[in-house]
Parts: C-alpha cells; structure tokens; sequence
C-alpha cells in the first residue's frame, strides 16, 4: 500500500485504517498500551475519577456568563448552539482517539509531529502552552480581584488594610500552599479527588441559581438598580425570548467552545485511566460532557429566567447588586473561586507537558527537572496576574484562537493528513467542512468594536489564513 508523501513517521500506525469492521471493532475496546505496560499501570485512575478530572478541566469561570450568551441568542437559539458544541467537541476527542489508536501515540504533539513533522509538534505544543498560561493567568487574576471583596462581606466592621484583603499577598499564599503542590503531582490522576470537590462546588451553584430564581421579582426594583441594569416596569421585561440576535450573539460560539475546552487534558486522563481503551475513553468524555452540558444549561436557564435582558456578563454581579450580603450568595462565590482555583493545577499539568516535549523529550524523568518546570510555570502564571491587569483581555483576543484550534482545527487537520479513506469520502468531507468553518468563526472574536465595525465582522487573519492552506495540503496529499 503506497504511503503518502510527507508522514514517514506515521506509518507504523496507519495498519488500523485497513482492518476489517470485526477488526477494527476488536481494536476499539482494545488497550491501547502493550501488555507488558498495561500491567504495570492496572493501578490507574477509576473512570469516575477520570470523568470528574475531565469535568474540571471542562468546567471554569465560564459557567457565569452563559447566562448572559442566552439572553442575547434565545432560549431555544442558545439550547441548539450548546448542542451543536458539546457534540463538535465529542466528535473531536473522538478523533483524537482514533488517531492515538493508528499511530500509537499518547501525546496531543506527537499527533502533531505524525502529522506535519517537528513544525507540527511546535505548533501544537506552543498553542497549549499560550492557551493553558493565558487560562491560569486569567483565573488567578480573577481569585485575586473577587477573593479579597468576597471575604470582606463575611466581615460587619471595618478591616481595610488587612493582609487577608490584600488580592496580592492572598495570592501568593494561595499559590505557594495549594497551587504549587497540587501542580507537583506527577500524575493527572492524583487530582481526581480535588476534582470531584470541584464538581460538586459547581452542582451547589447551579442549585442555588435555581432556588434564588424565585427570590429576585421581575421587573426589579428601581431602588436596588445601579449602573449594570437599566430596566423598565413594562411587563415585557420579563418574557423570555426564544430567539434573538444582536451584535452580541457574535461572541456565542466562541464562549461555549470556551467552556466546552478540555482536549490539552484528554491524552493524559487516557494514559492513566484504568484498562485503557479508546471505548472506554469516549465513554469518559461523553459522560463528562453530557453533565457539563446539564450543569450549564441549567444554570444559564435560570441565570436568564431571573433578570431576563438585564442579566449581568457574569451572572453572580446580578445578586450581589440584588442581594447584597446574602449569605448562600456569599457561599456560592467561595465555592466558585474555590472551583476555579482547583482548574489550575489541572490545566498547569498539559502546559508543563507540552514544554517537556518541546525540549526535553528524549531525557528520562527526573524530579529536579520536573520541579524545577512546575515552579518557573507558577512564578510565570503569578507575575502575570499580578502585573498585567488585563491579562484577561489579552488572553480574550489570543484564547479565541488557541481554544478553537486546540477544540475543532488541530483534530480535524489531524484526521485529514493521516487518515486512510478516500478524500472524498463524507466523512472527510465533514470534518473539513468543520475544520474550515470553526478556523473561520474565531475570527470575529479578534474584532475591536471600536474600530468602526460591529463584533462580528470577520476580519482574516494570518492564523485562519494558514489553517486553510493546511486543510488544502491535507487534501491534495489525501488524494495522491
């Protein structure tokens, strides 16, 4: 059989691709590693484990502004895009573990390196690295910023100046007790435990949005309305919308990819889940998906069905505004600082992965190096939430990107280069379809308002311009 041109190195794995359906069926629910090291790693992480790490790594600070995306797409509008995205994402880890199958590789830049040689691991690994820097940085900065104002209204007198009001020292400490040693585990599986706090943080928010839908009457009050909401008495204020658009829709996609984005994760949970198969995986990722799923619709639901067009970008302003010093509100905050706090050591463990592949792949482990990594990582994510205040704007421009590639683009270019069925097949056909429509929809994210043209004018650029040149050269090599 004639190998293509350009993926020498891919062609130990190809034989996959040419089984019969029995075959290939046998080689689904087979494991992926050999025998001899499936034995020594039987003592893996349990699939509830699995799931709730991949749920942490789903689940973040984007759960609070879902709410804000229904109420400028509609009920329905905003129900069918979720979908569309949580199954995109599904299908995409399913690539992704079909390719590991043929290529007997376990690394999301090994995929890359089979795929486009050193230039493709380069590029995989530096866009983990920027996407997974810019995501810790991001959620630091927010438990710097929201820690030291959510502590201060447990407190009835006056405690400025306080070392534990203080977003930079409470930081540091944070960082150095709890960040720090949860980043040194040397396996994702450790974390399953953290994990698991963090969901249920995330099930107790969810609940509380439902109970206090009932405690807020719609129109508000003038009285408890400041700068975030501007709100008539008509009674029109308060019937849902079940489509609707704006200017603002724009941003939909981009923040459900977002939130949806865990595949820097899915390699590592693979290689350390128990009798690792690529069946059992996607059983994995669909559960844990299918409850991230739940969780936000039904905190966006009735995040929106509470102040309807007057919901605040992130939904937990609203009650603080409404209700201030309520204490099951001031819980729930601490729950979602805590659970965003538990992402980062989650989301630390691909970024110090992706830079040991990048330099150090062919060293065996070592303890120095791999503290000495996890430490200059920590210093890095910290000095950046500490001295760039916007970091969460930067990282809004550079993640629209990173985050589509790493969820849509990567696999689906992936699967185009490597795979063994006719460029003409429907399922070639889709997936590039796909992969050149999401390379196309993050463009808008890189608008500026203020330049004259609406958030969703498409504005090309230099990145989407070089994904489409890769889904032509996959084509073109497919077909000879």
């Amino acid at each position: 059989m004639e190998v293509p041109a350009g993926v020498i190195n891919a062609e130990p794995g190809w034989f996959v691709s040419t089984q019969e359906p029995e075959e290939a069926e046998a080689e689904e629910s087979s494991p992926l590693l050999s025998n001899e090291v499936h034995t020594q790693r039987s003592r893996g992480a349990s699939f509830g484990f699995s799931v709730f790490n991949l749920m942490n790594a789903i689940m973040g600070s984007g759960i609070l502004g879902l709410a804000y995306v229904m109420a400028h797409t509609g009920i329905l509008g905003f129900s069918f895009l979720l979908l569309i995205v949580a199954l995109l994402a599904s299908y995409s880890v399913h690539l992704l573990l079909s390719l590991c199958i043929q290529t007997a590789v376990t690394s999301y830049e090994d995929l890359g390196l089979f795929a486009f040689g050193l230039p493709g691991k380069v590029m995989v690994a530096s866009t983990i690295i920027i996407q997974n820097i810019g995501a810790m940085s991001s959620y630091l900065l927010i438990i710097k910023t929201e820690l030291p104002a959510t502590i201060s209204e447990f407190l009835s007198g006056d405690y400025s100046g306080s070392w534990y009001l203080d977003g930079d020292t409470l930081l540091i400490i944070i960082c150095v007790g709890i960040v720090f040693p949860l980043a040194l585990l040397p396996k994702i599986g450790f974390l399953g435990y953290t994990s698991s706090l963090s969901f249920f943080f995330m099930v107790f928010f969810a609940l509380v949005v439902i109970i206090k839908k009932w405690s807020i009457p719609c129109p508000l009050t003038l009285n408890y309305v400041e700068q975030y909401f501007q709100i008539s008495s008509a009674t029109d204020d308060c019937k849902p919308k079940l489509f609707h658009f704006s200017k603002e829709s724009a941003y939909a996609i981009p923040t459900m990819a977002f939130s949806f984005l865990c595949h820097t994760s899915i390699l590592p949970i693979y290689c350390e889940l128990q009798s690792p198969s690529k069946k059992r995986m996607q059983n994995v990722t669909n559960t844990a998906i299918a409850l991230s799923f739940l969780i936000y619709f039904i905190s966006a639901l009735f995040g929106y069905l509470t102040f309807y067009d007057s919901v605040a970008s992130e939904l937990l302003q609203g009650y603080s505004k409404y209700l201030p010093h309520d204490v099951v509100i001031m819980t729930v905050k601490l729950c979602i600082l805590f659970s965003v706090l538990l992402t980062v050591p989650l989301i630390h463990f691909p970024a110090r992965k992706a830079l040991m592949m990048m330099f150090f792949s062919n060293f065996p482990f070592s303890w120095i190096r791999h503290s000495l990594i996890t430490l200059a990582l920590n210093i890095v994510i910290v000095l950046l939430a500490i001295y760039v205040p916007d970091i969460r704007n930067v990282f809004g421009i550079v993640g629209s990107s990173t985050s589509t590639c790493l969820i849509f683009v990567f696999p689906g270019l992936f699967y185009l280069k490597m795979s063994r069925e006719d460029f003409l097949s429907w399922k070639k056909l889709g997936t590039a379809a796909a992969t050149a429509a999401k390379s196309l929809q993050s463009c808008p994210t890189l608008c500026d308002p203020r330049d004259g043209r609406p958030p969703g004018f498409p504005v090309p650029g230099i990145l989407q311009a070089r994904i489409l040149e890769c889904i032509a050269i996959s084509f073109c090599n497919a077909g000879k």
